[in-house]
């Protein structure tokens, strides 16, 4: 069941820190941050997270569709308030939809999707990877500057929360890129040996065949040494 109480800045602060990442993923760190800052920020009605990679640009969680279409509007546009935020990493307030002249095409769609004004918090997450906590509210002026104070400081603590999970992220698909890596050449080598054996060649020309192979059947190397292998092992067993 979803708690739709405030939270406490303090205690929201403290849940960020006790985030196990063996526990989660980095999408589930990104749904935490979003779902924590929409009860901790007086006045936010949705929130979102933009992250910006050299891939492009997507909102990587958000608490309701209105959100995520606003988000959205700004990426095909090529600019908005949280392109600009994740890019200077900077804070960007939009007090009063129906008056904003910095964005005026955002505002106006906005302002059809029943938002009066929003922030927009750059998140810098790591070398290569940008973003920005969005705050939408219904009502003009609702995010004050005591709301825009304690949402500058939540993002403070989401990015390093953002930070470690995206690094955590990072070295568990290394760690599975290299397992894989190995795997592969742990293959490759007993079709090597087979070769070696059977035609009587040496290792470096066991590898060419195998190259061979796999760019006349334009299969993957590893593939073509698996089957190999594979053939081998089910004619000793027959």
């Amino acid at each position: 069941m979803t708690d739709d109480r405030p939270a406490d800045p303090t205690a929201a602060f403290a849940e960020l820190g006790r985030i196990k990442l063996g526990e989660t993923d980095l999408g589930g760190v990104l749904e935490r941050i979003a779902a924590l800052a929409k009860r901790t920020v007086p006045g936010a009605a949705e929130v979102s997270v933009t992250l910006v990679r050299d891939a492009g640009v997507h909102t990587a969680a958000f608490t309701g569709q209105t959100a995520l279409v606003l988000d959205e509007a700004q990426y095909r546009a090529g600019y908005g308030p949280c392109l600009d935020a994740a890019a200077a990493a900077a804070t960007f307030s939009l007090p009063d939809m129906a008056q904003e002249t910095r964005w005026p095409e955002f505002a106006g769609r906005a302002l059809e999707a029943g938002i009066g004004s929003s922030l927009s918090i750059g998140l810098p997450v790591h070398a290569d990877v940008t973003g920005a906590l969005n705050v939408y509210a219904t009502e003009a002026r609702a995010l004050t500057e005591e709301a825009m104070a304690l949402a500058q400081a939540y993002s403070g603590y989401a990015a390093v929360a953002l930070a470690n999970a995206h690094l955590h992220d990072a070295n568990v698909s290394l760690a599975q890129h290299l397992h894989s890596a190995m795997q592969s050449r742990a293959v490759i080598e007993q079709a090597k040996g087979i070769l070696m054996g059977g035609r009587g060649c040496s290792a470096e020309e066991a590898f060419k065949i195998l190259v061979k192979l796999s760019q006349d059947s334009n299969r993957k190397l590893r593939d073509v040494a698996a089957a190999l292998v594979e053939s081998v092992q089910n004619s000793r067993r027959s």
